[in-house]
């Protein structure tokens, strides 16, 4: 009789951890805030990617980024040449097409991918410097 509860706690176990979520180390997308964004471009931890507009861009981006249009038709191509192996933060206006981009660059196979919560939008509330 005392099998049953033995078979029972152990079907249920295997079902649990047979259900658990098997996390991607290999390629993961972290949302960051702005304060982590600036210690990461203090240490110069990452490639840093605008992907908005190049009027956006211009009138006015965070120091070092880099400007590649996601909705550019060479998208693809120029995000190619970026480096795969080393982290990257994105950022846009809010937050809409660093997200699509993030998840386009994890397809792609980068390794580390940071996006900025509330892209520029949220940077320059809280007080954060921008570049012309």
């Amino acid at each position: 009789m005392r099998i049953k509860p033995f078979l029972l706690v152990t079907f249920f176990s295997l079902l649990l951890f047979n259900c658990k979520q098997v996390e991607d180390k290999s390629s993961t997308i972290e949302l960051i805030t702005v304060e982590e964004m600036d210690s990461l471009l203090e240490m110069r931890k990452v490639q840093l990617i605008d992907v908005r507009t190049p009027s956006e861009y211009a009138d006015g981006h965070i120091d070092g980024a880099s400007n590649i249009d996601f909705r550019d038709d060479n998208f693809e191509a120029l995000i190619a040449k970026v480096d795969k192996t080393k982290p990257v933060a994105v950022y846009c206006g809010r937050g809409g097409r660093s997200g699509k981009c993030s998840a386009y660059m994890k397809k792609a196979g980068f390794t580390k991918i940071y996006d900025l919560d509330g892209g520029i939008t949220e940077w320059k509330f809280k007080g954060k410097q921008i570049v012309k």
